[in-house]
């Protein structure tokens, strides 16, 4: 009879750890799927792709407003004679990040055309900013 308990009690430990094997590896493929690169729920950013050197492969996420141009303190500071001093920025917004022309002398164009209005970016997206290049991506 003693025999039978303890296969009984064997079964369910063995049950009771692959469940809990199975919980973990759950929890941890959805964290792995939430913060992989490129997924839908990984916030956009901009990356440099064309412009100065010391710019060159540069990653701002879109996460926060992030302002472009020569003055020092923006979040992207491009050291060049045909950007305005604050010469344009991304705005978040519920339907994804904005962009904006701040009035800038040169202006700003997005995928070949001039923004004259906040548009919206969406990943594949290419901003020109002077002889800049940034193309939007997934993180």
């Amino acid at each position: 009879m003693i025999d039978v308990v303890l296969l009984a009690g064997r079964i369910l430990l063995l049950a009771l750890l692959y469940l809990f094997l199975f919980a973990a590896v759950r929890a941890g493929l959805g964290l792995v799927r939430r913060g992989a690169p490129g997924s839908p729920e990984s916030p956009l950013s901009l990356v440099v792709v064309a412009g100065p050197p010391e710019l060159s492969g540069v990653r701002v996420v879109l996460d926060r407003t992030v302002r472009i141009g020569r003055e020092p303190g923006l979040e992207l500071v491009v050291a060049d004679d045909f950007i305005s001093t604050q010469h344009a920025r991304v705005v978040p917004a519920p339907g994804g990040p904005v962009l904006e022309d701040l009035d800038s002398t040169n202006g700003t164009l997005l995928n070949g055309r001039r923004v004259t209005a906040p548009s919206p970016l969406s990943a594949g997206d290419e901003i020109e900013i002077g002889t800049v290049r940034l193309k939007v991506s997934r993180s």
